[in-house]
């Protein structure tokens, strides 16, 4: 078996609906603390630190401790990889609607 990758943690962190939607939020807030994740979640705080643990291991989310609070922020360049395996995927279908473009005009010039 092949050691994980990083689109492999970021793919498996946002795969969840619960985190995507708390990696939204923070980064909408800008910057959030748990306690304020889990008002009006409908899901404990243990489990908002659950999700938060694996936004932070995908590395798209970074913590600040401030006394007993702990603030969380996005962290843009953690959707790094997931933007570079989509650019690959871009390029291919750039081509294929190029194609496309150029059947159609020979079609109906």
């Amino acid at each position: 078996m092949t050691e994980p990758t990083a689109i492999d943690a970021v793919m498996r962190a946002l795969a969840d609906p619960t985190r995507r939607a708390l990696f939204e939020r923070i980064t909408r807030s800008g910057e959030i603390t748990v306690a304020e994740l889990t008002q009006g979640s409908g899901v404990t705080q243990g489990a908002i630190s659950q999700h938060l643990k694996a936004l932070k291991l995908a590395g798209l989310v970074a913590e600040r401790p401030e006394g007993r609070k702990v603030h969380y922020r996005a962290e843009p360049a953690g959707l790094g990889p997931l933007e570079d395996w989509m650019s690959h995927y871009g390029l291919f279908w750039r081509e294929r609607f190029a194609n496309l473009r150029t059947l159609l005009k020979e079609i109906d010039p």
